[in-house]
């Protein structure tokens, strides 16, 4: 039997082995069937029958190292072996990693090289697998440029040298298969770089992590698939009811001196109280894991990996399946603009720049001092399709809103002359990330049909929500940032000063179709110094409530689904802090509050029962102005149609002024109901109002009959015919 030269012992010994398995396990050579083993801190090594336990060979061991070899008898030991092992306070008998054959097959290798993979999960990270009869884990890593790459966990005492990978040259993944591991261990890879830096990294592809501070992935079996039925497709349609509750898990609600709710205590709280406020989604922000609480989940490292904050995959998994159950659907933010710098996580993978761009004029976000994808590799790209797939697919999520996708979009996004680069064409526009998004959202639409995806995209590019084949992104909606901002900043000004700013609420509807979109009452617009919603309206607290059910009246009338963060639905006074839960008090004590909290109601089920307001949500035909121009009154008058011509007749009035007599050309003749007065006493307001209201034979504004009308002070209210 030749013994290994020096140097390759050395080399195993110091985790330095490029290709270990070319020399540990059975190998045939020209004196018989040769096992080497590679065992830190074995006192002996017996190699034994798996099935009868007779001693085959007792392993010698190589000069002073942890290296044992000896000729066993091959056709015995390719029956199956153990490796009996005798560590001098205990023995124990163990599988030898070396003698499994390769992890992935040649289909496999092929699409992940070529990066046309689309569930790359189902082959990376970490696989509970049986091979041969034997139970254990299959792990594959890409790391193209590593010198060395090693499995360690709670499973060889975080030891680099128990468990050296293979090489598969053709896609740069590593492989090993590991008896013995079981799910619940937890692992990282130990990766030798190219300058010799030896770095621990959480595997990208980790289906569960350790909560931070530790930094290690957690085996999990791979979710089963869930079925896509047809009434949550339809749930998500442009002709839908889209009504979004956003939520931060991790201070909804707190408990027992301030911790988080779990996953199934929020599954027994916060979906009963979505679904009782007539809410049609529940959005979540980013579950992903993430080392930072004060990132709110935006700074994501475990893409694959559901928070362990506030359970396991499978409590994450309850909660949604309750979710469903309750009728709601789920959205999940999901972040594939960038990723933090924290040395476990994506950056620097295996020594050089693998996820991210190498240029900091390309690859480093200055504004929030992270990392940006390299849209440019298409295993990046695969990565990221695939984890929108995943949750699609696995955790059965009905859409995802995608952050921050203005700063993919442009290579000069917060970035000053010089300090960027431009595309191949000499544009600013990043052509490998429009190229990455049009890819997922075709991906996702033929894949995972129904589902829907969501653009934060706050600039005004062109054809965010077009279909890719007709050069646009694809997404299903886009958030409407420009009406949340020239809307946000109409209600914040004294009523005094409205009129000369009358155009902010018009200029909208110029836009209004131009894309399918979502009104965004969000988590950005009650942090950072800017208050509550509340906290944003002026005068005094009468007026503050009134102008605060005013604007939710007027979201929930304008065209567009709508979204609401935590706490507006009750008007919080304080801005949203993420280490506290809600002020649930002023919900439990104070009818003002109270009164809120009805009237969301209240609009969400007018919402969801009158196609008018949602059916055609997404078409110019939907809506119509009756008065766009009384900007010495400060009112606005519309109405919302429905495919059959059926309408809600919609009238606004923003000053904290009673209008008397106030006539409205309408589009029908009859007698109109109220449905909606967000002045009404129930909800807090003066009790000023009109109920059924006849129409006059007299033409107004273009229209044949006309009603006469008391416009409450500072009020929404809404119309049918009787």
């Amino acid at each position: 039997m030749p013994r290994l030269p020096e140097a390759q012992i050395r080399a195993l010994m110091r985790a330095e082995h490029g290709d270990p398995f070319a020399v540990l396990g059975p190998h045939q050579d020209e004196d018989g069937l040769c096992v080497r083993a590679l065992l830190p801190g074995a006192r002996s090594v017996a190699v034994v029958q798996a099935s009868s336990g007779w001693l085959l060979a007792e392993l010698e061991r190589q000069g002073a190292s942890d290296v044992f070899a000896a000729l066993v008898p091959a056709a015995e030991a390719r029956l199956g072996y153990l490796l009996q092992v005798d560590w001098g306070t205990h023995s124990s008998q163990l599988e030898d990693p070396y003698r499994f054959p390769q992890v992935l097959g040649a289909t496999d290798v092929w699409l992940l090289a070529e990066g046309t993979h689309l569930r790359p999960f189902e082959r990376l990270g970490a696989h509970l697998a049986e091979i041969n009869g034997v139970r254990g884990v299959a792990f594959a890593v890409w790391a193209p440029n590593a010198r060395r790459v090693s499995v360690v966990g709670d499973f060889n005492q975080w030891d680099g040298r128990r468990h050296m990978m293979r090489l598969r040259r053709e896609c740069g993944v590593w492989e090993i298969f590991a008896p013995h591991v079981a799910a619940g261990d937890g692992y990282e890879y130990e990766i030798l770089s190219v300058r010799g830096d030896v770095l621990r990294k959480s595997d990208p592809y980790g289906f569960a992590a350790r909560l931070r501070p530790e930094t290690a992935s957690v085996v999990q079996p791979l979710p089963p698939p869930v079925p896509m039925p047809e009434g949550r497709r339809q749930a998500n349609g442009r002709a839908a009811p889209i009504s979004i509750y956003e939520v931060h898990l991790g201070s909804w609600r707190r408990k027992n001196g301030n911790a988080w709710l779990s996953y199934r205590e929020l599954a027994d709280t916060l979906v009963p109280y979505a679904r009782d406020l007539g809410f049609t989604h529940l959005e979540l922000l980013p579950v992903s894991e993430h080392p930072f609480d004060g990132s709110w989940g935006y700074q994501p490292i475990g893409l694959y990996a559901p928070t362990s904050r506030f359970g396991t995959p499978a409590d994450f998994r309850a909660f949604v399946e309750a979710a469903h159950a309750a009728g709601l659907g789920v959205i999940l933010d999901w972040v594939p603009a960038h990723f933090p710098t924290d040395p476990h996580g994506l950056g620097n993978f295996d020594g050089s720049a693998l996820y991210e761009y190498a240029d900091p004029r390309e690859g480093f976000h200055r504004d929030w001092n992270t990392l940006i994808f390299n849209y440019a590799r298409t295993e990046v790209r695969n990565y990221l399709v695939g984890n929108a797939l995943y949750w699609l697919e696995r955790y059965g999520i009905d859409a995802l809103r995608v952050d921050a996708v203005a700063s993919m979009l442009y290579r000069d996004y917060s970035r000053a002359a010089g300090d960027w680069l431009p595309n191949v064409q000499g544009g600013r526009e990043n052509l490998e990330a429009i190229d990455f998004l049009r890819r997922m959202n075709r991906v996702v639409g033929v894949e995972r049909h129904g589902a829907a995806t969501i653009a934060e995209e706050s600039t005004s590019f062109a054809g965010v929500t077009r279909p890719p084949d007709d050069g646009g992104l694809g997404f299903h909606y886009k958030w409407n940032m420009g009406w949340m901002n020239d809307t946000l900043a109409y209600v914040g000004l004294d009523p005094v000063y409205r009129p000369h700013h009358h155009q902010q609420m018009t200029f909208g509807l110029m836009y209004a179709h131009s894309e399918n979109f979502v009104l965004p009452l969000s988590h950005d617009e009650v942090v950072h110094g800017k208050g509550s919603m509340l906290g944003r309206m002026p005068g005094d607290e009468w007026q503050k409530f009134a102008g605060l059910r005013n604007l939710y009246g007027y979201l929930w009338a304008y065209p567009g689904k709508k979204l609401l963060f935590m706490g507006g639905e009750f008007a919080q006074y304080a801005e949203w802090n993420h280490d506290h839960g809600l002020d649930w008090h002023l919900l439990e004590q104070h009818a003002l509050h109270q009164g809120m909290h009805r009237l969301v109601r209240d609009l969400n089920t007018v919402y969801r029962h009158f196609p008018a307001l949602h059916e055609l949500d997404c078409e110019p035909q939907g809506f119509e102005w009756i008065v766009h121009d009384d900007k010495a009154h400060s009112v606005f008058a519309f109405v919302r149609k429905a495919s059959d011509g059926r309408f809600v007749l919609v009238v606004c009035n923003f000053t904290p002024v009673v209008r008397h007599g106030y006539r409205l050309g309408v589009p029908a003749e009859g007698a109109y109901r109220e449905i909606i007065n967000t002045d009404s006493a129930i909800y807090g307001g003066s009790g000023v109002g009109n109920g059924v209201v006849p129409t006059q034979a007299l033409a107004w504004q273009g229209r044949t009959h006309s009603l006469v009308l008391t416009l409450p002070p500072l009020a929404t209210l809404m119309w049918v015919l009787a």
